[in-house]
C-alpha cells in the first residue's frame, strides 16, 4: 500500500497543481529535489571537480540503484543525458550493411522511427513493421513471420507515448532469443511506471529517462546494455569517459556499459536520478504500479460515461496513460481548458507516432497520465472539466 498522504506531502506542488502529465515530466519528490540542489550548492561553494570528488559515493550509487531496479549488474548500466541519447547510442552503434533488416512495431515512437529512416537512406537498411494483433498491441506472431537471415535487430517501444497499451516485451524477447537477434527496448514511458526485469524480458539493450515516471531531474537518462551484447556494438562516438588512449594510434573502450558515457555530464542530475530510483525502490514498484493501474482504470471508466468521448487506448494490458478526444472539441482546446484550471496534461500529435495514429485516422489525442500520488478526487476534477 502507498501512503498517499505522505508522498503528496513530499511533492511540494500537490494541492496547487493536478499533475496528470507524468508521462511527459513528473514533479520531483522533495528528497530528489534536495539531492540535486545540495550538490549544485556544493559546486557553487568549491567548484565542480572537488564537489564531484566529495560526492563520489552518491555518484557511484547510480549504478547500484539501477541494477536493483532492473535486475542486472551494475557494469551493465550507463548514465546518459536522455532516453533518446541512450537509444541512439545503441542503434547507431550497429555496423549495419545494405540490406540488413530491423523489425519494429506500429506504435513505435517518432524519434526512433526517424533513426530507422535515416539509416534506410544513408546505409540501405530495410525497415520491417510488424502488424498489431486484434487488441492493438504488436503481434508477436507477426514479428516471428518477419524474421529473415538478414534481420539484425528487433526494436520496439514498450509503452507508446500516444496510448495506454503495454507491448508484450517478454514475448518479443523470447522470439529474439530463439532467433539469435538483438533486442532493443525503448522503456522511456515504462521505467518507474511498472516493474521491469531485463532478465525476464530478455532485452539486450534498454533505454530510459529520468524525468517521467521515475520522477527524476530533466536532462537525465539511463542505458542498460547486456555485457554479452557489448562486443557487437561500437559507440558512435567516444571520449576520455568512454575509452582510454593507450598509444599514439590506439584506444581501448571501457569494458562495461560506461563506454556509452561522456566524461563531462550533469553530476547533480546523476545524483538526483539515483535518489529518484532509491525513492521508487523504497515505495516498492509493485505497489506503485498497482496504484497507477487502479487510478487509470477509474479515469477511463469515468471518461467513457460520456458519449462524446473516444478513448484512444489499446492493448490487452493497459497502464497509467489514458488518451481520449471529444467529438465536439479539438484536443488542444481541451488541454487549454484543463491548464486554465491548473491541471497538467498534454496532446499527442500524429507526428509523434505516425504509423499508429495515421492508421487509426486520429490526428491528435489528449494524453493524461496518472501517478501513484494522484487521487480519486483529482480524477473527478479532471473529468468534470474535460466533460464540461
Amino acid at each position: 500500500m502507498i501512503d498517499v498522504k505522505r508522498v503528496r506531502e513530499q511533492t511540494a506542488s500537490c494541492g496547487r497543481h493536478v499533475h496528470f502529465n507524468n508521462a511527459g515530466a513528473s514533479p520531483m519528490a522533495d528528497p530528489v529535489k534536495s539531492a540535486v540542489i545540495a550538490h549544485i550548492e556544493k559546486e557553487a561553494e568549491m567548484g565542480g571537480y572537488r564537489a564531484a570528488r566529495e560526492a563520489s559515493a552518491q555518484i557511484d550509487d547510480f549504478y547500484d540503484a539501477f541494477a536493483a531496479l532492473l535486475n542486472c549488474e551494475r557494469t551493465e548500466i550507463a548514465y546518459v543525458e536522455n532516453a533518446t541519447r541512450a537509444w541512439d547510442s545503441v542503434f547507431y552503434g550497429f555496423d549495419f550493411k545494405p540490406g540488413d533488416r530491423v523489425v519494429t512495431c506500429m506504435s513505435e515512437y517518432g524519434s526512433n522511427y526517424l533513426a530507422f529512416l535515416h539509416l534506410a537512406r544513408t546505409k540501405g537498411i530495410i525497415i520491417d513493421v510488424a502488424a498489431n494483433d486484434a487488441s492493438g498491441q504488436v503481434s508477436v506472431a507477426a514479428i516471428r513471420q518477419l524474421i529473415t537471415s538478414r534481420t539484425r535487430l528487433i526494436a520496439i517501444t514498450h509503452v507508446p507515448t500516444q496510448g495506454g497499451l503495454v507491448n508484450p516485451a517478454e514475448e518479443v524477447g523470447a522470439v529474439a532469443r530463439q532467433n539469435g537477434i538483438r533486442f532493443l527496448l525503448d522503456a522511456c514511458q515504462s521505467i518507474g511506471h511498472l516493474p521491469l526485469d531485463v532478465k525476464a524480458i530478455g532485452c539486450d539493450f534498454l533505454s530510459g529517462t529520468g524525468r517521467k515516471y521515475l520522477r527524476g531531474p530533466r536532462g537525465t537518462g539511463v542505458l542498460y546494455a547486456n555485457m554479452q551484447a557489448l562486443a557487437e556494438i561500437h559507440p558512435p562516438f567516444v571520449d576520455i569517459g568512454a575509452a582510454k588512449w593507450v598509444s599514439r594510434d590506439g584506444y581501448e573502450l571501457l569494458p562495461d556499459a560506461r563506454r556509452f558515457e561522456n566524461w563531462e555530464y550533469h553530476v547533480a542530475g546523476k545524483i538526483g536520478l539515483a535518489a529518484a530510483v532509491r525513492y521508487a525502490l523504497n515505495l516498492g514498484v509493485d505497489a506503485t504500479w498497482a496504484r497507477i493501474r487502479g487510478l487509470a482504470d477509474m479515469l477511463r471508466g469515468e471518461l467513457a460515461r460520456d458519449s462524446r468521448i473516444r478513448l484512444g487506448d489499446q492493448g490487452e494490458k493497459k497502464c497509467g496513460i489514458v488518451t481520449f478526444h471529444r467529438d465536439d472539441e479539438h484536443p488542444q482546446d481541451t488541454m487549454r481548458r484543463l491548464e486554465d484550471a491548473r491541471v497538467s496534461v498534454s496532446v499527442s500529435e500524429q507526428c509523434d507516432a505516425r504509423l499508429d495514429l495515421e492508421a487509426r485516422g486520429i490526428a491528435s489525442l489528449v494524453r493524461t497520465s496518472v501517478h501513484y500520488f494522484n487521487t480519486e478526487a483529482e480524477i473527478e476534477k479532471v473529468c468534470r472539466i474535460a466533460l464540461a
